[in-house]
């Protein structure tokens, strides 16, 4: 039987951990960016932009209906003269001292041939919300490119922290033996000095790193929408160089999917849809209708029979408005003019996309030769601080030259691991500027 101020003991113990444990999050890239989807400020904004314009749309079909009005109208009128005889000394009309009367219509009325103007609005309004859908979906691009940058750069700093912490690591074990040979007389005062010296510059390099890293690590939980203080594990990323087509072929797909471009074809549509909205301004509108009368001058709520009128009438209306045949032709000039706009504007992105997507090609090259070049340097590094090690032992090579050999060695594994997470982050650059890093 366990005491129960032990049990507490216990229970006070595993409290810190617990907490701690849900402050910690680890994830690969997938899941961040799966998070940074689910919990974008940004694409929300754009799902209310799409339902605005799948709202309108709505509302541009409700045009379309028939349209139907209703009155009903009670008047009472005082007569303080009963008496009217009309001019010329023609006969008398008596009135009564007061009367009432009630009146009622209803109408309804269909448009049959509007120049076709609510069939363009109708259509037109849906590529506006094709429009707003494009711009949720860049969104998306942009949402999943900002995950994956600040991703990459927190394993940067992960990475380098890690090389780091081996440098420190290899600088004590160097600090120890520089005390023993001290001690023994071989070396000076002077190498432990230099040693210690080295160790606080690392130690300062650590220092800078774990700055960085809870600045990107703050950026990535607002990012994913996490609580600002949770720490973000990352699983390493895969650094092998990926398989990449040729430069045409990424054009050619940047030609197809992206956003922007999509963008302005469908505003072209609209353009082409505001032209012929404008045309049919000329063209004559044709409606048909029906209306109902109800005319009760009996005072009654309930007149009395055959003391009211209840006349059905059904007609069609046919309006031109002449006018527009010649007060019309220069907006559609204007009209043309804004979509020839539209025509230059997308000529102007088909060619930033161009060198966009060169700029990314040619980057990627380079990042992947940058790490080929530098694992051999490593390989070179190692082999000359083995070298420089053994030197130095046998007091041969100066403390300079040891400490030299060393830090080229745990520079050039940085320079490397770095390289590799610009070669992923370059990979998914070209990706986006491609319109794919979504797929």
């Amino acid at each position: 039987m366990i005491p129960k101020s032990i049990k507490l003991l216990l229970v006070a113990s595993l409290v810190p951990a617990a907490l701690f444990a849900q402050s910690t999050k680890e994830l690969n890239i997938n899941q961040a960016i799966e998070l940074g989807i689910a919990n974008s400020k940004n694409l929300k904004l754009s799902q209310n932009k799409i339902d605005q314009a799948v709202a309108k749309l709505e509302v541009v079909k409700d045009n379309a209906l028939p349209s139907a009005n209703a009155n009903f109208i009670y008047n009472h009128a005082e007569i303080p003269t009963s008496t009217f005889t009309l001019p010329g000394g023609g006969s008398s009309l008596q009135l009564p001292k007061r009367a009432d009367a009630f009146v009622g219509t209803a109408a309804v009325q269909e448009l049959v041939y509007g120049g076709g103007k609510l069939k363009y609005a109708k259509e037109s309004t849906k590529l506006l919300a094709d429009v707003a859908r494009l711009d949720a979906d860049k969104n998306k691009e942009e949402i999943t490119y900002a995950v994956i940058n600040t991703y990459y750069a927190l394993y940067k700093v992960a990475q380098s922290k890690k090389v780091v912490d081996q440098n420190l690591e290899s600088i004590a074990a160097q600090i120890k033996q520089a005390q023993r040979f001290f001690e023994q007389g071989i070396v000076t005062k002077n190498d432990v000095l230099r040693f210690q010296l080295q160790q606080a510059n690392v130690t300062l390099n650590q220092m800078d790193i774990e700055s960085n890293r809870k600045i990107i690590n703050y950026n990535l939980d607002i990012l994913l929408g996490l609580p600002d203080d949770t720490v973000v594990k990352i699983a390493d990323p895969d650094a092998s160089p990926k398989s990449v087509g040729s430069l045409n072929e990424y054009i050619v797909q940047a030609m197809t999917n992206r956003q922007e471009l999509k963008q302005l074809d469908v505003q072209n549509k609209v353009a082409d849809y505001n032209i012929k909205t404008i045309k049919a301004n000329t063209l004559p509108t044709v409606a048909v209708g029906a209306n109902l009368y109800y005319i009760n001058p009996s005072g009654s709520f309930i007149p009395p029979v055959n003391q009211y009128l209840m006349p059905v009438t059904v007609g069609a209306t046919v309006s031109w408005n002449i006018g527009s045949l010649w007060t019309n032709r220069n907006k559609v000039s204007e009209a043309k003019i804004e979509q020839s706009a539209i025509t230059v504007q997308k000529d102007i992105l088909t060619d930033q996309v161009k060198t966009d997507i060169n700029k990314n090609f040619q980057t990627y090259q380079v990042a992947v030769n940058k790490i080929q070049v530098l694992e051999t340097s490593i390989a070179q590094a190692t082999e000359n601080d083995k070298l420089l090690a053994s030197k130095y032992k046998n007091n041969v090579a100066s403390v300079t030259d040891r400490i030299d050999a060393e830090t080229l060695l745990y520079q050039a594994k940085i320079n490397l691991e770095i390289a590799k997470a610009d070669a992923g982050l370059a990979y998914y650059t070209l990706l986006k500027s491609t319109g794919k890093i979504t797929q």
